[in-house]
């Protein structure tokens, strides 16, 4: 008997969920983020690389304990208002909102860039309006085509790592380039993590899907660390290939990093591939941000934050129809008219502070200091690479938090008038 009004269907299990996981960080971050990072790290690549990971490795274990707690969907909008009260539930919420919408634009607008760049917006709208269509159709359909462009693009990533492997021997490739430094200052080294944290962050659309996961307190513990590991490896592989290939300076002037990598590598016949890659990887990542946004907007629509209406759900696919309908629509608006250079720089910025959020909820779970370590590490760490942030985006994203926080506001004050 079909489900309806506004309960979801709980069929993903640990393989599915990590595939969804992969799908939105194995992404077209890789292929565009590597760029700005080394033009702002220099040398210290590498070093932005690690503290970025590490940021992100707090921030999945604290999403993994908290999704365990509280499977429902939201994430960490769910997380902040149980454990912190509403105002820092509806505070996570709005970042993660705002944050992943203009990611979603990002994606969108990459997989444009690489498919045709001369009409790369009317593409990027194409696109939004094509995945907008298969998540409608429920969460197997959704996760089938993840599948699928999850294996396109570690193929692709495997294809390059060969490449590049084969011609480190010649004279494009000098070992010299790995060597760790800190060229672009220690500044320079966070605003770098900050920016290769945009590539991580797609773990937690695992714990935003918790009310359709199978088994959610055994399932989103395994599946988060899993999907982090995995990208982590792959992001770690790519980034020492092409520093060795390109050097930190020649990586940093690089529109199209990986391309660049085959092309001095001696592979020109292979550029076509990395450019597919990336529109499929890009498309991937896509995929699964509209997932996740849908499902917030679903838990803040529930509590009355948003219109109630888009907390609707299709009795027939089982899906928020119409809070997927809404962000498709202002994805593709924006898909339509902004900058993905801009996209970026404001997404991280939202987006670290919902992990801001989701470890300080974390950090009420236990009075233990050992239990409580890996919180503070990643809420001093989202702050931080927050306000590294380029200054444009930092200005930009707390001024949009601003609207957010004063829009609480004047509701509340409204409701007791």
């Amino acid at each position: 008997m079909a489900q309806s009004g506004s309960e979801l269907r709980r069929t993903l299990g640990v393989g599915d969920a990590v595939v969804i996981g992969l799908g939105s960080m194995v992404g077209a971050g890789i292929f565009a983020a590597l760029g700005p990072a080394a033009r702002a790290a220099g040398s210290g690549l590498l070093l932005g690389l690690a503290v970025a990971a590490v940021v992100a490795y707090c921030n999945a274990t604290s999403s993994a304990r908290l999704a365990a707690l509280y499977p429902a969907s939201g994430g960490t909008y769910v997380y902040g208002r149980e454990r912190l009260g509403a105002f820092w539930g509806y505070l996570a919420g709005w970042s993660f909102i705002v944050g992943k919408t203009a990611s979603c634009a990002a994606m969108a607008l990459t997989v444009g860039a690489y498919v045709w760049p001369e009409q790369a917006h009317a593409v990027a709208v194409g696109a939004v309006v094509a995945l907008t269509a298969v998540n409608y159709g429920g969460m197997h359909k959704s996760a089938r085509l993840t599948r699928v462009i999850v294996s396109v693009v570690l193929a692709v990533l495997a294809v390059l790592a060969s490449v590049v492997v084969v011609c480190l021997g010649s004279d494009a490739s000098d070992a010299g380039r790995l060597d760790v430094g800190v060229s672009g200052g220690a500044g320079g080294v966070l605003q770098a993590a900050g920016l290769l944290f945009f590539a991580f962050a797609g773990y937690a659309r695992i714990a935003t899907l918790g009310e359709e996961v199978r088994d959610p307190a055994r399932t989103i513990p395994r599946a988060i660390p899993t999907a982090l590991g995995v990208a982590l490896v792959v992001y770690a592989a790519v980034a020492v290939a092409v520093l060795s290939v390109l050097g930190p300076e020649g990586l940093g002037r690089a529109s199209a990093p990986l391309a660049d990598a085959v092309r001095t590598a001696g592979v020109p016949g292979l550029v076509p591939v990395v450019r597919v890659g990336a529109a499929v990887a890009a498309l991937g990542s896509l995929l699964a941000l509209i997932l996740g946004v849908s499902r917030t907007t679903l838990a803040m629509a529930r509590d009355g934050h948003l219109p109630g209406a888009l907390a609707e759900v299709h009795p027939r696919f089982q899906v928020p129809h119409r809070a997927e309908l809404a962000v498709g629509a202002v994805v593709a608006a924006l898909a339509a008219t902004v900058d993905v250079r801009g996209a970026i720089g404001f997404s991280s910025f939202g987006v670290l502070a919902y992990y801001a959020v989701a470890n300080a909820s974390a950090w009420t779970l236990s009075s233990a200091p050992a239990a409580r370590l890996v919180p503070v590490v990643g809420l001093v760490g989202c702050v931080t690479l927050a306000f590294a942030l380029p200054a444009l985006s930092v200005v930009v994203g707390a001024a949009v938090l601003g609207v957010g926080v004063a829009a609480y506001g004047v509701r509340g004050w409204w409701r007791t008038a």
